[in-house]
């Protein structure tokens, strides 16, 4: 059976170097469920933080559902991160250590359950994103020849 993507974060791969990835639940309320279905979330600008010992993820739009009450909530809630305590210790000691950031890469639905592929990341510098540029026009270019011949 295959997952079905309900948002992706295109800039995640651009701007940041992923170290290691990992499969998180998430925590929804009312009718998050519902509008997640239709489609109606992104990740843009989003980020995970660790609070205590738990995991919040910030920024994430999830719109309001169009046949919802006036028990909405609020579209850029932090929502908890449902990840073992293992996970959450190593992710802790990462992130203290060498100065990592925990970024959202994609929000899907595995067998019927909302899970969210988390990465804990590098920020790339300036010149980094120029070369992947550079990696990815060369490639492009090879395709178009190879395609020609």
């Amino acid at each position: 059976m295959t997952d079905k993507v309900i948002a992706t974060n295109r800039q995640a791969r651009y701007n940041y170097a992923i170290i290691e990835t990992f499969e998180a639940g998430i925590a929804l309320k009312g009718t998050e469920v519902k509008s997640l279905r239709t489609g109606q979330a992104s990740l843009k600008d989003s980020f995970a933080r660790l609070d205590g010992n738990e995991v919040f993820l910030y920024n994430m739009h999830v719109s309001p559902y169009e046949f919802g009450n006036l028990a909405n909530v609020d579209p850029l809630r932090p929502r908890k991160l449902l990840l073992h305590k293992s996970q959450i210790r190593r992710l802790g000691a990462q992130l203290s250590a060498k100065h990592l950031t925990l970024i959202p890469l994609k929000l899907y639905f595995k067998q019927g359950i909302a899970k969210l592929e988390v990465a804990l990341a590098k920020g790339k510098k300036q010149y980094d994103k120029r070369e992947a540029i550079r990696d990815r026009e060369s490639r492009r270019e090879l395709r178009r020849s190879l395609k020609r011949r």
